[in-house]
């Protein structure tokens, strides 16, 4: 384990270890292009790719830099493609793997939402993404178990992982009450020397690039300073607040691209727990006090989010779009719900590169400090819980056309109809999960086999 503080500085611009910008830009924006499935699918995707494929980064950084992202608000999986860009090419590379994250989703999304507010539904991308979805079910299901293999090293990490799972599952815990537990048990289990509390070492074939780097000497780019915090600090919180300030001070608090830029900086500070535990709140927010869509127009957007790249929380273009296109004021309707979408994209996304920037080199910075490194071990048992949750729960909707609330003793949760299974998405998913575990095929492979299958399957009137 690294100790930051213990290495020289180094100020080579070879930060990357030989890893070339333009290469990191193709990496990352093949990671873009297939980040389906979201949070458990899109990190399934980046591990495969830069832990297994590449060897950029090692298991137990990988894991560490997870952790923190888990920890914060928004979007982890796009912070955790900042994060790991961030070590390899400084801020240039956090900005370019962040950007390169969600710019896939921007373009379908935004594409999307133009048929929609014209023609009034996108049933025919259902049909397009149809096997795309089961193949992500498979690939999310192999991101549990190669997640787990490695984190799941004993008996007390494996009761982390299904205490955790059990009670978001079934008791609907908060998300960061189960985090904060898990890092206090696993704090207190490492201060009283516990082996089971041990770090995750490196792992891989050989040592990653990212490891390599740090090993030999400390980029200055990741050691932790005060002024760098602050200077950090006041160009993203400048580059985030002042365009809303401007636009509030300008348009006033009740026009609709003020309360789009206010609502949407308000939920990027308190969406812990990712998409899933967020958008709930959104839903209500955006159908029920300010009426920019329909309870059944906010469902038609998060379909679109789930069938196309990038992270679910892409859902508030959508809500930024439809409230500005049906409140345009003196714009054309089609510029103003352009003008909402990217809006709540920038409010949304922005406070994420503040959260990287800002606290990755003290994260990096932890990984010397044996208590701490073991409240992080807990945490990733913890996190493997979560995304077993969030694997059951992108099965339910995929394999299943309905399902029932149960709730009894405290405890509260979806229950499949079994009546309603799908049956061309569960058998095009066996057949996804068969080639993944039993033959060993590759991603892209049963990705677009799994996608021209689904258009067969439309284009035959079996969905």
């Amino acid at each position: 384990m690294t100790d930051v503080a213990a290495n020289p500085k180094v100020t080579s611009t070879d930060y990357a270890h030989g890893i070339s910008f333009g290469e990191a830009f193709v990496v990352w924006l093949r990671v873009a292009m297939l980040s389906f499935g979201g949070p458990a699918g899109q990190i399934a995707v980046m591990h495969r790719i830069l832990v297994e494929e590449k060897n950029w980064i090692s298991e137990g950084r990988f894991l560490h830099a997870l952790n923190y992202c888990m920890l914060l608000p928004g979007p982890e999986a796009q912070q955790l493609a900042t994060y790991i860009g961030w070590l390899l090419h400084r801020t240039a590379g956090g900005i370019m793997a962040g950007v390169l994250f969600i710019v896939p989703g921007v373009i379908a999304i935004m594409g999307l939402s133009y048929i929609y507010a014209v023609y009034g539904n996108v049933g025919f991308v259902e049909a397009l993404f149809f096997g795309l979805k089961a193949a992500v079910l498979a690939i999310v299901i192999q991101a549990v178990f190669r997640v787990g293999k490695r984190a799941l090293r004993n008996r007390v990490m494996i009761a982390i992982a299904a205490l955790a799972f059990i009670a978001i599952f079934f008791f609907g815990a908060p998300f960061p009450l189960i985090i904060v537990a898990a890092g206090i048990v696993g704090f207190a289990g490492a201060r009283a020397g516990r082996p089971e509390f041990a770090a995750v070492e490196h792992g891989g074939k050989g040592n990653a690039a990212v490891d390599s780097m740090m090993d030999e000497a400390v980029p200055e780019h990741v050691r932790a300073t005060p002024a760098r915090a602050l200077r950090v600090a006041a160009v993203w919180l400048a580059l985030w607040l002042i365009p809303v300030g401007a636009i509030v001070f300008g348009l006033g608090p009740a026009n609709v691209f003020s309360q789009i830029a206010i609502f949407f900086s308000k939920m990027a500070m308190v969406t812990f727990g990712g998409a899933y535990a967020v958008l709930a709140y959104v839903a209500q927010q955006a159908a029920d006090y300010y009426h920019w869509v329909q309870p059944r127009e906010m469902l038609d957007g998060l379909g679109m989010a789930e069938t196309t790249p990038g992270p679910l929380i892409m859902v508030v273009q959508f809500v930024g779009f439809m409230a500005a296109f049906r409140d345009a004021g003196g714009l054309s309707p089609l510029v103003a719900a352009t003008l909402g979408g990217l809006l709540a994209t920038w409010v949304t996304f922005t406070p994420c590169f503040l959260w990287i920037f800002l606290g990755a080199p003290y994260i990096e910075k932890l990984r010397g400090n044996k208590s701490l490194a073991g409240a992080l071990t807990a945490i990733t048992a913890a996190v493997v819980g979560v995304i077993l949750n969030l694997s059951i729960w992108f099965a339910l909707h995929t394999l299943f056309r309905q399902t029932v609330p149960v709730q009894g003793f405290g405890f509260s949760f979806d229950a499949p109809i079994f009546s309603s299974v799908d049956v061309p998405a569960l058998v095009l998913s066996i057949a996804a999960a068969t080639a993944i575990f039993r033959f060993n095929v590759g991603m892209l492979v049963v990705l677009a086999a799994s996608c021209i299958t689904g258009v067969l399957l439309r284009a035959a009137g079996v969905i």
